[in-house]
């Protein structure tokens, strides 16, 4: 009971703070350490009691951070930094700690896991996180330390450091590309209504108005595996599409536009040693890959 009733503050209790922080409920906080989500809540209640301010805010969704669960969330970000920064200033540390990256699900599953993947064995002691997140929000929230966007954002708080050009193009089958050559009418595929703000959707529906579309679904990925059964032609990332033998480049009257790949950070998070790294390694790769990316380049085997 004597700790219902604690007032002190406890630096554990902002562990379990940072971890609500970024799964935004409990039982994503209570996987994340490998507790229950009484202990979570328990946790968050000594630190709002040690505090004395609400730090959440609880909706249908899960738990917001309120004015103040921002400021702490700031205040334990930079603990957070120091102790992983003293941690790697240890004697023959190398390269250790856990790196957290989003990126939207085409480019973290066809391009970044096998790279991230191979790298992080030179490494054994550093632990890597790719989740598939297309919201600038997980930044913020510091459920990431860096995120690949293909915008750059407003966020004064966030380093956004140009990748590469992304382009796009129509893709289908062998059999869709002799249709559209005899003149028939191209059939789409395309993303579902809740995404139907995504750039590429509204482009489409912009530029090919009454045009059918035949499948919908939620993520490129889905929407290239749709394509290859030749229900109709889809608009992908080159570096998505390229090199798939099932694909091929179909010529339509109007050209997609290309966009921006910017890598986003914290600058908080960017001083820490294996997010630095994780981050010129980044910058190397797609440097030297950009070919890929741009259209001029299949994407090389043994990925």
């Amino acid at each position: 009971m004597a700790d219902r009733f604690r007032t002190e503050l406890d630096w554990e209790d902002l562990r379990f703070f940072s971890a609500l922080a970024r799964h935004g409920t409990l039982s994503g906080a209570a996987r994340a350490l490998s507790v229950n989500h009484a202990t979570v809540a328990r946790r968050i209640a000594n630190l709002e009691a040690a505090l004395a301010r609400k730090l959440f805010e609880r909706r249908p969704d899960g738990y917001a951070l309120t004015a103040a669960g921002r400021a702490a969330l700031d205040a334990a970000g930079l603990m957070e930094t120091a102790a992983q920064s003293l941690k790697s200033a240890a004697p023959d540390a190398g390269l250790s700690g856990l790196v957290r990256l989003t990126a939207t699900p085409s480019l973290a599953e066809a391009y970044l896991i096998p790279r991230m993947a191979a790298w992080q064995v030179q490494h054994p002691a550093l632990e890597i996180e790719i989740v598939s997140d297309a919201a600038t929000r997980s930044l913020i929230r510091r459920a990431t330390d860096i995120a690949l966007r293909l915008s750059r954002p407003d966020d004064g708080d966030l380093i956004a450091r140009p990748l590469v050009t992304v382009a796009y193009g129509f893709f289908g089958t062998q059999s869709w590309a002799k249709r559209i050559e005899a003149g028939e009418a191209a059939e789409f595929i395309g993303f579902d209504e809740s995404n139907a703000q995504i750039p590429e959707a509204a482009w489409l529906a912009r530029n090919f108005p009454g045009h059918r579309l035949t499948f919908r679904a939620n993520s490129q990925l889905s929407q290239a595996s749709a394509a290859r059964t030749g229900c109709g032609i889809a608009l992908l990332p080159h570096f998505l599409a390229a090199g798939d033998p099932a694909l091929v480049p179909i010529a339509l009257p109007e050209a997609p536009p290309s966009r921006g790949l910017w890598l986003l950070t914290r600058s908080d998070a960017r001083r820490m040693p294996q997010v630095k790294a994780v981050v010129e390694y980044l910058a190397d790769v797609f440097g030297k890959e950009r070919r890929i990316f741009a259209g001029d380049d299949p994407v090389p085997s043994g990925y």
